[in-house]
């Protein structure tokens, strides 16, 4: 250690800045000695490690280390910690994964990388959804929420469609069609556009065949549930319009876009499966009906 002295023993270099005098105390013996010798640690590095690129290749040092073959063993450690985790996973069903609470824990962390690869993108990492592609965390299900019809959304993926009534219906229908749907998430009656909705005006828009008399949605059909206010393609009654009126996946560049691809030929079995525990568990999935 260097010797340590008061500031008003210390020469300064005559430097002073609102009262702060810049001194010439020598730095830590530490110090030095960890500045001196950090050329030969360097030196030292370059011998041992990978370090100086060269026109075609780089200098391999002598441990002939390498970040790759690191992960690669970390990797394959990790496969021996998991195998015997996997090979229960595929011997169980989806249902029998939930049942068992180390092996829904242990699939709901293990898919995190493939959920994040395949599905965040559209579904948002924490399932939240984003604009125009449906929330996985909430218990509004298109389709059903059972692990099973989840397995096979996965599996098939999904192509909604809506007709586009544009030509169809008047404007007037067309606006009370969305102000019914504007009163429907509300819990209150548009009685010009419920006609409209049932078919009962010249349009015969026969809404009311896709998504009930209730306007609750039907999941054999994968229709919208137009009383319960959660909007895939927004709740504004201009998107409403939108959306009617260019329907979707038709054509034209207005008409929304409702395509999940298939991961059937992507994904292993027990891969989705786990996936299939992940989606049910984000939002609370719906239970299997009694016999």
């Amino acid at each position: 250690m260097s010797e340590k002295k008061q500031p008003h023993d210390v020469e300064d270099t005559g430097h002073e800045w609102d009262g702060i005098r810049e001194l010439k105390n020598d730095p830590p013996r530490w110090w030095l000695i960890g500045y001196f010798l950090s050329p030969v640690f360097i030196v030292v590095y370059l011998i041992l490690y990978p370090s100086i690129p060269l026109i075609n290749d780089y200098t391999r040092g002598l441990l002939g280390w390498t970040q790759i073959d690191e992960y690669n063993e970390s990797l394959a450690q990790l496969k021996i910690i998991r195998e015997p985790f996997e090979k229960k996973i595929e011997a169980l069903s989806a249902q029998e994964i939930l049942s068992d609470s180390e092996m829904k824990r242990y699939a709901e962390l293990s898919s995190k990388v493939t959920f994040g690869d395949h599905c965040g993108a559209c579904h948002g990492s924490g399932g939240q959804g984003k604009p125009g592609f449906p929330i996985l965390a909430d218990d509004d299900w298109l389709y059903g929420g059972t692990l099973e019809t989840i397995i096979e959304t996965i599996t098939d993926g999904r192509e909604g469609e809506m007709p586009a009534f544009g030509d169809q219906l008047s404007e007037r229908e067309i606006s009370d069609l969305v102000a019914f749907v504007i009163a429907s998430s509300k819990g209150e009656r548009s009685p010009a556009g419920h006609d409209v909705f049932m078919g009962e005006t010249s349009g015969e828009a026969n809404c009311v065949d896709c998504h009930g008399e209730e306007a609750k949605g039907d999941h054999d059909m994968g229709s919208a549930n137009l009383t319960d206010k959660i909007w895939r393609f927004g709740g504004s009654e201009e998107a409403i319009r939108r959306t009617i009126t260019y329907g979707v996946n038709q054509d034209g560049k207005m008409t929304r876009r409702a395509i999940m691809p298939t991961f059937g030929t992507k994904l292993k079995e027990s891969d989705i499966k786990k996936l299939a525990v992940k989606v049910w568990s984000f939002g609370g999935g719906q239970k299997p009906q009694e016999e």
